[in-house]
């Protein structure tokens, strides 16, 4: 089962929040891709090189990033980053192939993302109550 996450069109525009629409600077997203089913071998490597390597290289980067990691049982996963400009984007993605593996880590259990893709963010909505 598919479900929709948010709508992300690869066009830039207006914004759109509350209703309201509004003139805002672009935002860009990052969405990387990790088909399933992945062992808990691969997961359990994903999950440090993510807390020990790939956030501290990440951090280091100017600008505003934020990441949201999406993971089904199965282990396939989808990583949601939001930064804005497209440069903090690729900045990021240098830092991370900038790092070398940590000691322990196993390249084959490293097998990195199975698509990359990267979108200007054309509309946000917000919706409930808002303070």
């Amino acid at each position: 089962m598919t479900s929709v996450l948010a709508r992300i069109r690869p066009l830039p525009g207006m914004t759109r929040l509350g209703g309201h629409h509004f003139k805002e600077a672009t935002m860009y997203a990052q969405l990387v891709y990790f088909d399933g089913p992945r062992s808990t071998e691969l997961l359990a490597a994903a999950d440090f090189a993510a807390t020990h390597r790939i956030e501290p290289a990440v951090a280091s980067v100017a600008g505003s990033i934020r990441t949201y990691v999406l993971r089904r049982p199965d282990g396939s996963e989808v990583v949601l980053t939001l930064a804005e400009t497209e440069q903090d984007l690729l900045a990021g993605r240098d830092a991370i192939m900038g790092t070398s593996l940590l000691p322990g880590e196993d390249p084959d259990l490293l097998p990195g993302p199975d698509r990359v893709e990267i979108y200007p963010v054309h509309e946000v909505f917000e919706h409930g109550a808002t303070s």
